[in-house]
């Protein structure tokens, strides 16, 4: 059976062309700002020098670059983990029950589109700790795809499985853990893909705002000290770090539904 070359063709090219338009638009603003701007090629040499030594520490405010992403890696596993543990279970129950369906939708659609940042006050306040207000931020602006997406898919289960369970006695644990687990298992790891998503992107903005160790901070204090070079690096570190999160997800997803999953 001969290669499937335009397979191949198709998937390798275009996303070859796509980083070489973003590196032309790049070139291009780079030799119209002068040197206020640099160049993809300083960028790499940069990037080849922070990354030659990632984890070195030279006190609590210098420390390389792979101990930033680390630490938010870690604030956004507490976060999400603790959005999980609330947002999966209050979703089923949600979907499940129609008298908790609409006491808790209202509050949802009222709370969900506030702005990530604006939780942050709010986290200071209550915990007085920068690192426990950044947890709970992520945390509150996670739990949301997981709710709603795991209430669609109860909503979503055919009635006739339900009818099945009623006419077989099936206990409450039982419909839940037989019938309603498998069928929502796809909605469910579609909002936890989302809500990885929302903490990746809220923990840099709140790193930029709470200081400490981090990424975001990282970002920030780069940008006092006038090192454009490390902000472009830091960029393409922070995508990398989604994209790795988004990839793992997705083979999460399809082991567990049996079915492709697309971005």
């Amino acid at each position: 059976m001969p290669y499937d070359w335009r397979s191949l063709w198709l998937k390798v090219v275009p996303p070859i062309l796509g980083f070489a338009f973003l590196i032309g638009i790049w070139a291009i603003v780079a030799i119209k700002t002068g040197s206020s701007f640099p160049s993809p090629l300083e960028t790499l040499k940069q990037a080849i020098e922070v990354f030659s030594d990632p984890f070195y520490q030279k006190g609590p405010n210098d420390q390389g670059i792979g101990w930033n992403v680390l630490s938010s890696l870690k604030r956004v596993g507490m976060g999400f983990g603790m959005a999980a543990l609330v947002g999966i279970p209050l979703g089923f129950m949600i979907g499940r029950f129609t008298f908790l369906s609409r006491m808790f939708n209202p509050l949802i659609s009222l709370l969900r589109p506030v702005s990530p940042l604006a939780w942050l006050p709010i986290g200071l306040m209550v915990f007085k700790g920068a690192n426990p207000a950044a947890i709970w931020t992520i945390f509150i602006c996670s739990i949301w795809p997981m709710i709603i997406n795991t209430a669609v898919g109860v909503q979503r289960v055919p009635s006739d499985y339900m009818n099945v369970a009623r006419v077989l006695n099936l206990s409450e644990w039982k419909i839940v853990t037989k019938i309603l687990f498998p069928a929502v298992l796809p909605y469910t790891l579609t909002g936890v893909r989302l809500a990885v998503g929302t903490a990746w992107l809220v923990i840099v903005a709140a790193e930029m705002l709470t200081g400490g160790v981090g990424i975001g901070f990282w970002v920030w204090d780069e940008w006092n000290n006038l090192n454009v070079k490390n902000i472009i690096v830091a960029i393409f570190t922070i995508g990398g770090v989604g994209l790795l999160l988004e990839f793992a997800l997705i083979r999460l997803a399809t082991a567990f539904t049996f079915e492709e999953v697309k971005v």
